[in-house]
């Protein structure tokens, strides 16, 4: 049986009990995230051309070259020329995150801002976090111990997004789900050139293990089977680079990290995920990243809430300052 801290931090029985207590109709409970998306997929055809009657000695005109799919803001490879800075949350559920809080759009405007302080040189790219699947502590139909967030959800901050040049990312809260079964339910929404995915291990639940009353974990092999995944959607569909996040809280939840090795076309992201004061943060970051693999980028995530209590929050210049220099930078 997995096994982690006795007594995960407040904040998690919170996130957990806010799941169980709205999430169902925030969410439209039973309804499956891996609704077809409206838009047509990268790499489908666009259309017919007009038909021919061109003259015999004339050599055929040459067939329009179709344009690579690239990233939101141009370009098909992340890093080094980006950095990410976005917010995560569900509509509706102010407890889970920024995004969640308020108005989508001006929420975006708010991140996109804060995204300007974090240039240090490099070209910033706003990320929407959406929770695309919610661990919650009762078990539901099909004893899994998540809600899945339905298609039109996705749909409308995918749309959002879009009109923003911004980066969706679809982060899993897998509960007793399997984590790489999640991710594949999200394929047609992974087969757009602008969507990404987050993990969040520490909501990887094994058998008999509950959201909210203890730490769930992965591995480096689970990650490396999910990047496989995700590195095989981009061969097929000639994407750019599709980033895969997982949030790190403590050493515990990620096992055999030295397994973990990043698949072509597939930035593998850490993000620290310490709660605290700037003093408790840094030192968490330093544990972290610690003897972290070989092409592993760095990320790190601020809390409007839990940091400011009783201390502050880190500013963009104290967070640059950290080594390595974090590449996504995320607000909860």
């Amino acid at each position: 049986m997995r096994t982690g801290p006795p007594e995960p931090p407040s904040r998690r029985g919170l996130l957990a009990a806010s799941a169980a207590a709205g999430l169902g109709v925030l969410t439209g409970c039973g309804t499956s995230s891996s609704a077809r998306p409206d838009d047509p997929k990268p790499g489908g055809s666009s259309g017919t051309g007009k038909g021919g009657g061109a003259s015999p000695s004339r050599s055929p005109s040459p067939r329009k070259t179709r344009k690579r799919p690239q990233l939101p803001r141009g370009g098909r490879e992340l890093f080094p020329h980006y950095r990410l800075v976005g917010y995560c949350g569900l509509p509706g559920a102010p407890a889970l995150g920024r995004l969640g809080d308020g108005d989508p759009g001006k929420r975006v405007s708010e991140m996109e801002k804060k995204a300007d302080e974090y240039a240090g040189g490099r070209e910033p790219l706003p990320v929407l976090e959406l929770l695309a699947a919610v661990a919650n502590p009762d078990a539901g139909r099909d004893g899994t111990y998540r809600t899945r967030t339905p298609g039109s959800t996705i749909r409308r901050f995918h749309e959002l997004a879009r009109e923003r040049d911004a980066l969706l990312l679809l982060n899993i809260q897998p509960g007793r789900a399997a984590p790489l079964k999640e991710v594949q339910a999200l394929s047609d929404w992974l087969e757009h050139p602008d969507v990404g995915v987050a993990l969040d291990p520490e909501w990887d639940m094994g058998p008999g293990e509950t959201p909210g009353e203890t730490y769930g974990r992965t591995s480096g092999g689970e990650l490396n089977d999910i990047s496989d995944y995700l590195s095989e959607l981009v061969r097929t569909h000639d994407l750019p680079h599709k980033p895969l996040v997982f949030h790190q809280v403590a050493t515990s939840v990620v096992s055999e990290e030295k397994e973990l090795r990043p698949a072509e076309g597939v930035p593998l992201i850490k993000s620290a995920d310490g709660i605290g004061s700037p003093e408790l943060k840094r030192a968490t970051w330093r544990q972290l990243v610690d003897g972290m693999p070989d092409g592993v980028h760095t990320g790190f995530k601020l809390f409007y809430e839990e940091d400011t209590e009783g201390s502050r929050l880190m500013k963009p210049k104290e967070v640059l300052k950290l080594r390595p220099e974090p590449e996504y930078v995320m607000y909860e």
